[in-house]
């Protein structure tokens, strides 16, 4: 598309009659609200971050002229990663670096927006110096004046929104103005997708213990569970290769015994000596261990092995149980491997898995152990993801952990054994989860919210299934995140159960949430009293209550001597 072409949108008053221009002019307010109203419906209904930025881009493209826009996001390695652009065919960002750290390649108009967090505007490219390193490539394709606005949530900036028009001083601060807007929409959408992705992935880890621990317990086949482990390792690390070293104490030294990704066939009978190679420094210094941080870096992918495969990055993580030293879980990338404390994390989990697989196999009692401190772990993350939906909607903070004491005391009340008070309390933990799902704009809401706004908010149960239906570990627990918002006389949401339908686990929890709400803080109102919680309760049996509930829940009261409490903390209305 020839810039010509493209500046034909965006000229429109040029040569029309004075009253045709005014009607115009008029117009296009009206327009400009219409684009704000747009980018905000698509960006509701979507979750996918590059989906939601390319139309971003293509709104502003169509709705205001413009020559090109572009959705970058910001990298910790300093560089800026487009994630979309409008018209997609458009050749300028594929050939233009953009940084956002304090390089020549950072200082133009998108780096200095991200890395100031104050919105950049260029009325004339040819002639500003910020655009120096782009000068060329701009004025090939027609590229006149520019805004690059930050995509910030809390406090951080993570990305722009670039914007190109064919004409010199384009953006006007009206304009700029509303840019900004559908900037900070833009920016809702991708820290919604950001934290979805974050809980799919911290799930997806889940998975990948759980899978490992099933070998563990139901094979005595020591080759089996490495492989399992070494599938699940490259998969959930995103390595190119990984293996594992075990150590044989009376040669010191570490021998391959299972291997995955290795382009040449796994290397049979390598041996390592303490402190020889990445794994050996490892076991020696008896922690994890980055390539990166080892002098002996570059002598180490000289080996004749490493630099036959092409490996430039690697990690490496001592396998111990019982104090002792069983072997080295190590990794291998072709190329540079960004890694979080969170990789660290995981990776150091999967080598203590195989310790425990390597070290006792057929001790049932020791595995025993080892899932008692698994599902520990699982329980402390899944607190942990319970604690971050709360965080995230600063109105329901602790409100998770105060209602799953409530659910559980009254489940146990009516009957339920302790297998079940398992998944009863991980469901309660989660039952927000699908908050994740919901974008800030709509979730942190200072005032009502429209019908189409409530339309989002009420698929959150529906969020919170799918994400936590794969998950074959937390099946059990999904009765209370999927129908907490089903109500006795079917007038829930989201399937609109009726009755028995309804899980009994999601009915004891829905009549806890609704008393944690009623006796706690609000910003608009005090907690109310007990009387007059356990009036509303009582009148809502056999409409949003099953009276079986409310019934057992009386009587838990009276045996507590009143022991239920009322919150004084701030805290939200039921979710």
């Amino acid at each position: 598309m020839s810039s010509k072409k493209r500046s034909t949108g965006s000229n429109k008053l040029q040569g029309k009659p004075v009253g045709e221009a005014s009607e115009e002019q008029e117009r296009e307010p009206r327009r400009e609200r219409e684009a704000l109203y747009e980018t905000g419906r698509v960006l509701a209904r979507s979750l996918d971050p590059e989906t939601g930025a390319a139309e971003v881009c293509r709104i502003c493209v169509e709705a205001f002229g413009l020559a090109l826009a572009w959705l970058g996001r910001a990298e910790s390695d300093g560089s800026v990663t487009p994630l979309a652009w409008f018209p997609p065919d458009h050749p300028y960002p594929a050939e233009v670096t953009v940084r956002w750290d304090d390089t020549p390649a950072g200082r133009g108009p998108s780096g200095t927006a991200i890395r100031s967090g104050i919105a950049q505007m260029c009325d004339d490219a040819m002639s500003d110096p910020r655009f120096a390193s782009w000068h060329d490539t701009a004025a090939r394709y027609g590229l006149r004046s520019s805004a690059a606005l930050p995509l910030a949530s809390r406090g951080r900036t993570f990305g722009a929104l670039a914007l190109y028009s064919p004409l010199p001083g384009f953006f006007t601060g009206e304009r700029v103005a509303l840019f900004q807007a559908l900037a900070h929409q833009a920016a809702a959408l991708l820290e919604s997708a950001r934290l979805l992705a974050e809980t799919e992935r911290r799930l997806s880890h889940i998975t990948a213990l759980r899978n490992i621990d099933s070998a563990i317990t139901g094979s005595l086949d020591r080759r089996l569970t490495l492989r399992v482990l070494l599938d699940e390792a490259t998969r959930e690390l995103g390595v190119d290769a990984a293996a594992v070293l075990l150590y044989e104490p009376h040669s010191e030294e570490l021998v391959l015994a299972a291997g995955r990704g290795f382009r040449r066939g796994v290397p049979e009978g390598l041996r390592l000596r303490l402190g020889e190679g990445l794994a050996g420094r490892a076991a020696e210094l008896g922690r994890a261990l980055a390539l990166s941080e080892t002098p002996q870096a570059q002598e180490i992918l000289r080996d004749r092995l490493l630099e036959a495969e092409g490996f430039r990055d690697g990690f490496a993580a001592p396998m111990v149980a019982k104090g002792k030293l069983l072997g080295v879980l190590v990794t291998w990338n072709r190329g540079a491997a960004p890694r979080d404390g969170e990789w660290r994390e995981f990776l150091e989990a999967l080598a203590s898995q195989a310790a425990i697989a390597i070290d006792n196999a057929g001790l049932y009692q020791d595995l025993e152990h080892a899932n008692r401190g698994l599902r520990q772990a699982y329980d402390a993350t899944i607190l942990g993801w319970s604690r971050a939906v709360d965080l995230r909607d600063k109105e329901t903070e602790g409100h998770s952990e105060r209602v799953t004491e409530l659910t559980l005391r009254l489940a146990r009340f009516m009957g339920m054994d302790e297998e079940e008070l398992v998944h009863v309390r991980r469901g309660a933990l989660l039952h927000d989860v699908g908050k994740l799902g919901v974008p800030d704009a709509i979730l942190l809401k200072p005032g009502p919210l429209t019908d189409e706004e409530w339309e989002v908010m009420r698929r959150h149960p529906q969020y919170a299934f799918e994400m936590l239906a794969p998950i074959d570990y937390l099946h059990p627990a999904l009765d209370i995140p999927y129908c907490h918002h089903e109500r006795w006389d079917g007038t829930g949401y989201p399937r609109g159960l009726v009755g028995e339908q309804i899980p009994l686990a999601a009915r004891i929890f829905a009549l806890a949430d609704v008393w944690d709400a009623l006796t706690s803080v609000r910003p608009y109102r005090p907690a109310w009293s007990t009387e007059k919680a356990l009036a509303h309760i009582h009148e809502q049996a056999s409409s949003h209550f099953d009276p079986r509930v409310v019934e057992a829940f009386c009587r838990l009261r009276d045996d507590e001597a009143g022991e239920v409490p009322s919150h004084r903390s701030a805290s939200p209305e039921p979710d």
